[in-house]
């Protein structure tokens, strides 16, 4: 059975768990709008797997985030995901928060 997508709002941060893929992001989706309202950070720690449109979603909450006047840092972005990032050319756009602790 594949790892469901959870997630859960602690202050100003968004943290995510499990799969961020195209087969688990719906749910997430519906709710976007209201989930990253005053969210300045998106912890990604806890995501076990990102693909291309778990990338996209990430990208898309940030530029939610940005039109209500946060731009959020991204935590514990992993070494895969990192990986994903670079091979999009989205390290300006996807920046970690821990880079600069």
């Amino acid at each position: 059975m594949r790892e469901s997508l959870r997630w859960q709002r602690e202050a100003s941060t968004l943290l995510l768990s499990g799969e961020l893929d195209r087969d688990t992001l719906l749910s997430l989706w519906q709710q976007r709008d209201t989930l990253i309202k005053d969210v300045d950070t998106i912890d990604v720690a806890a995501l076990e797997r990102v693909d291309s449109a778990g990338l996209a979603l990430l990208v898309h909450l940030r530029e939610i985030a940005r039109a209500q006047g946060i731009t959020p840092r991204f935590s514990g972005i992993s070494n895969k995901l990192q990986s994903l990032i670079t091979l999009y050319n989205l390290q300006q756009i996807i920046v970690s928060a821990d880079k600069n602790a």
